[in-house]
Formats: structure tokens, sequence, C-alpha cells
């Protein structure tokens, strides 16, 4: 196994309509050996949406990863100097995520999680998904792809006719992109095509 007794965490935030995607690619890290601490940001923690209601995403994350939620700045603070994590995935990251995260702003655990794990020099990876990623957001972007020990989920355009500045990473692409970030390397290419992606990048399927 590829990640047998790596210490991860998967921070989510509130891109409500991705959440679904991402807990196939938790089962593929969690087969692969790893260790997996769930961490959730406000609007994950305590709202409910059209996608699926608060308690029941967190009910999945507890019992998929079989450890408790972190969702407070306290809790995810110990992962700084006390229980060292190898990796620090923020699947789905919001715009907003983004910006704060680029600006050096802590007010959420999967924040505090990032900070404490930039501290440590170790990898974040990050699996976009916002709206404005060509937009305002653009900068914080470019900020970040420029950040030593931050590592991009592949990502594109999603809908680049009706929302031209939106920007979504290609989740199936979390787990190889989180082996290659544990040797200090970005997965590549960065921008794919997501109308195209299974034609493009076959092996990514056949891992």
């Amino acid at each position: 196994m590829r990640l047998d007794g790596i210490r991860i965490g998967l921070a989510m935030t509130g891109s409500h309509c991705t959440l679904k995607k991402i807990f196939p690619e938790i089962e593929k890290i969690l087969a692969e050996g790893a260790i997996v601490f769930p961490l959730v940001s406000p609007s994950v923690g305590i709202t409910d949406t059209f996608f699926g209601d608060a308690s029941e995403w967190k009910k999945q994350l507890v019992e998929l990863t079989g450890q408790d939620i972190i969702d407070s700045i306290a809790g995810a603070e110990r992962l700084g100097p006390a229980e060292k994590l190898d990796a620090y995935i923020i699947a789905p990251c919001t715009g907003n995520t983004l910006a704060k995260l680029a600006n050096g702003i802590t007010d959420t655990a999967v924040l505090m999680g990032a900070k404490a794990q930039l501290r440590n020099q170790k990898p974040v990876i990050i699996a976009i998904s916002t709206n404005d990623g060509l937009g305002l957001n653009a900068k914080n972007l470019g900020v970040l792809l420029a950040t030593r020990n931050v590592f991009m989920v592949p990502f594109g355009q999603d809908s680049p006719f009706d929302k031209p500045n939106s920007l979504v990473a290609n989740t199936k692409m979390i787990l190889p992109t989180v082996i290659q970030a544990l040797g200090g390397r970005q997965i590549q290419p960065v921008l794919i095509n997501l109308s195209v992606e299974e034609l493009e990048f076959p092996h990514i399927y056949n891992d």
C-alpha cells in the first residue's frame, strides 16, 4: 500500500455541490493504508442545503474514517506541534478559503490546520471549487501556485460559457496528487480540459 501509516488531514469547505464527490476519493486514500483525520469548515459543519444536511455529512465522515471530526480552531491547532500530519488536503476548497489561505487569515479549523501544516513544512493539497477562480480570486490562486509546499489537484473550467470564471478540480486526481506531493512534486499537468479528461488521462483511472 502506497500510503501505509501516512497521516492525512482531509478538510472540507462549503462547496456543497462537490461534497459527494470527495467521499469515494477518501475511500481510495484509506484503501492505500492512510490514517485520515477529518476537518470541516463552519459552512459544512452547520449548514443544511439542497445537497445534504450537515449532520449527515459529518456522520459519513466519522463512519468512513473512524476519527472524530475537528471543527474548531483549538482542535486544529494541535495538528501543528503535537499531532503532526504527513499531508493535508482541502477538498473541496472554496474561493473564500482559497482567498483567506493566500492572505494568511486563520479563522476556521480548516485554515488553522493548513497553517499548522505549512508551519511544519509539509504538503498542503488543494482541490479548488470556486465560481470566481478566474475572477477576483485569480490573484489568490496565483499566490498559492507559487507558494512552497502547496500543491494543486489539476483543475479546469467546468462551465466556460455559462460560468467563465469558474474553476473545479478533477477530484479523481486527489490520490495521485497526494502521492506526488509527498515526494515534493506537483503533479502535471495542472491545467486540464475537464470535458475530455477521461480521454486525455486514462492512466488516472487505471491507477
